[in-house]
């Protein structure tokens, strides 16, 4: 596939190298020369240094014989324009750009489209992180909550802990313990290493456990792996910035919110906005105030500024107050592996949150849903299944017969909005869902293949 990103930012750069090494055609494009010498030294693509929109750019980047544009430059106008030039004067057949500004979001719909600023995908990386914390709030004690089939499945990242039931056990004892539960280990990292989960395996206290699992049952497997922890009811929010503010409306009414933001101008932009939660002028990183405004008695405390070390001193500081769950946005990937797990609990990346939305658009096959996990090492995959048994390598196969790589499982299969988890034994069929979890990244061209229908396939 001849793929032009646009932007060799720490998104643009990140889906180059991922998309590099599956054979396909990539040419980056940003006016940075540094940035692009940079990448072109790490990965096998083209680069091209010049200003994104530009028609005599683009058709030097080879517009004309392009599969897909991404478009995910720093500038929401460059990306749209863009996506207007890709298709009015190259033909690009699918275009996806990255857009941060509420205003345009909130007229998506009128201004998306064919008729007016022709993005096919949009990406909005304020709108997933902060579907991704909601999650995290419904699930305390989840490191990584991710939804499949419409929700009606879902990944849960844990660290079992001392007090959890399964300590000590095998994984055969998790259906002992809950037979009814509709749910599976899907992998198991001790010291980052990958365990393969078969029933014997023993699980130990400080495992990250992979849980995949009806949205009814998690709960009751979270109770086997942790204690199960009260719900949160107490929010403060470090920054009133667009993802702050965005979280703050989506879950005042279901939580105690307070937002702490430094710039009073926005604060007073921020009080009608938010008629359930309490603004505070201030900054976060003053013990003071948040001494001052309960900070011990918080259940979650969110650093969500866009400076990554005013999150990190935050919510250090938040953490030895007696804050119970810290969150902390970092935009900087090298500071994430530094700093979650100690005072930090949980470090979000808009990067990877970004890079996953990207990616289900960008894999070859019909792909639902695609997750990159543990720092883009590993990914999960909701992929559709198309074609019969003369032109698929997969539908009429049971599981068990499938040519699966090294290190991929197959945990769930959605059949006429019927989830299922996957029994080996099960004989695919065309139109299925089958949720994939890939121990290994590399092995992802390996099952873009597998899943792939051949000519004869109308």
């Amino acid at each position: 596939m001849r793929i032009i990103i646009l932007g060799a930012g720490q998104v643009g750069g990140t889906l180059a190298g991922h998309l590099s090494g599956e054979a396909n055609d990539i040419t980056v494009i940003d006016s940075n020369a540094d940035r692009l010498r940079n990448l072109q030294e790490r990965f096998d693509i083209r680069t091209i240094c010049g200003s994104a929109s530009l028609p005599q750019v683009l058709s030097q980047a080879g517009a004309h014989d392009a599969d897909m544009l991404v478009a995910v430059t720093s500038s929401d106008e460059i990306n749209m324009i863009a996506c207007q030039v890709g298709l009015s004067l190259f033909a690009i057949p699918n275009r996806i750009a990255r857009v941060r500004e509420p205003g345009y979001l909130q007229n998506q719909e009128k201004l998306f489209n064919r008729d007016a600023v022709p993005v096919d995908v949009l990406i909005s990386p304020e709108t997933l992180v902060t579907q991704g914390i909601i999650r995290l709030l419904e699930y305390p004690g989840a490191l990584q909550v991710l939804d499949f089939a419409e929700g009606r499945l879902q990944l849960i990242v844990l660290k079992v802990r001392f007090g959890g039931a399964l300590v000590g056990q095998t994984l055969a004892t998790l259906h002992q313990h809950i037979p009814d539960a509709e749910a599976r280990i899907m992998a198991v990292y001790r010291q980052e290493r990958a365990l393969d989960p078969d029933p014997d395996t023993v699980i130990e206290a400080g495992d990250e456990v992979f849980v995949l699992a009806v949205k009814d049952a998690v709960q009751a497997v979270m109770a086997e792996l942790q204690r199960l922890e009260p719900p949160y009811r107490r929010i403060l929010i470090a920054g009133g910035g667009n993802i702050g503010a965005r979280l703050a409306a989506q879950v005042e009414q279901h939580y105690q919110v307070k937002v702490i933001e430094q710039r009073r101008v926005r604060c007073e932009h921020l009080s009608p906005l938010l008629p359930g939660s309490i603004i505070l002028h201030g900054n976060a990183s003053d013990r003071d105030l948040l001494i001052e405004e309960g900070v011990g008695r918080t259940d979650v405390f969110l650093a969500l500024t866009n400076d990554d070390e005013a999150n990190i001193m935050s919510s250090m500081l938040a953490k030895k107050l007696g804050a119970r769950t810290v969150i902390t946005l970092i935009n900087n990937p090298a500071y994430i592996d530094l700093v979650q797990g100690g005072l930090i609990d949980i470090a979000l990346s808009p990067q990877q949150s970004t890079l996953s939305g990207l990616l289900s658009h960008v894999r070859r096959g019909d792909m639902a849903a695609v997750h990159t996990l543990r720092r883009g090492a590993a990914e999960v995959l909701e992929v559709v299944v198309h074609g019969d048994p003369s032109n698929s390598r997969v539908v009429g196969k049971s599981i068990a017969r499938l040519s699966l790589p090294e290190g991929t499982r197959v945990g769930a299969l959605l059949r006429n909005d019927e989830v299922m988890l996957a029994d080996s034994q099960a004989v695919i069929e065309d139109g299925d869902h089958l949720i994939l979890f890939l121990a290994d990244k590399t092995a992802v061209r390996q099952v873009e293949k597998l899943f792939q229908v051949g000519l004869g396939y109308l």
